[in-house]
């Protein structure tokens, strides 16, 4: 169960990455006619923000009103609070473990024909190489959809197919080239810094000569 620190961790991670995943979606979007999910990283073990990626398919004009995520009993989860909806965990409370996150939209609200909604939850990613995340999608008719057969290696992909997601571990190369782009971000905000302070000792200069003369 997370504690505060930690909720305010995932809150920020979740607002860091809101911007690329939308811009992401918004790219793929074409490429895909099912509930998708991506991830800001995907290295086994740690903290990540998954987004969820929920299209209306409905031919009857009905709205998506609940969409509810099967998690693969993961022990850090906080779901994004999204205007118009509520969203809930099921908890295994003897496991210390979250099994699902359902959002459920507020009267008149949902997912409109032909439009997406994106759903995200801050969590720390299972060991492995890779995740499945079966996805209900209840419609305002009555119409359940459910997104969870397994796409077969090689083979053609399902009609419904589960959310998945390939988990792999950073490499040594990923690591060692992350280090110096780190090295060179704060050697460039240490030497904006001292050029900020140099052109603020030349202004006093200046005043100061100003004023004697």
């Amino acid at each position: 169960m997370m504690n505060s620190s930690t909720t305010g961790k995932a809150a920020r991670v979740i607002g860091y990455a809101s911007a690329l995943s939308v811009a992401a979606m918004l790219a793929a979007a074409p490429a895909w006619a099912h509930v998708h999910v991506d991830a800001d990283h995907t290295t086994p073990g740690d903290d990540a923000v998954l987004t969820f990626a929920v299209p209306n398919e409905s031919d009857k004009g009905a709205a998506t009103t609940e969409v509810s995520v099967a998690l693969p009993d993961l022990t850090e989860v906080s779901a994004e609070q999204i205007p118009g909806w509520t969203a809930r965990l099921d908890r295994n409370v003897a496991a210390g473990t979250v099994k699902a996150v359902t959002w459920t939209a507020a009267p008149g609200a949902g997912i409109a024909p032909d439009q997406f909604a994106l759903f995200r939850v801050a969590v720390m990613l299972p060991k492995g190489d890779s995740a499945s995340f079966p996805t209900t999608q209840t419609y305002s008719d009555g119409t359940v959809v459910h997104w969870d057969q397994p796409t077969p290696a090689g083979g053609a992909e399902p009609e419904h197919p589960s959310p998945t997601l390939a988990l792999k571990a950073e490499s040594h190369d990923d690591a060692a080239m992350s280090m110096p782009m780190s090295t060179s971000d704060n050697t460039s905000r240490w030497l904006a810094g001292a050029a900020l302070l140099v052109a603020a000792a030349s202004l006093v200069v200046t005043l100061v000569t100003r004023r004697r003369s």
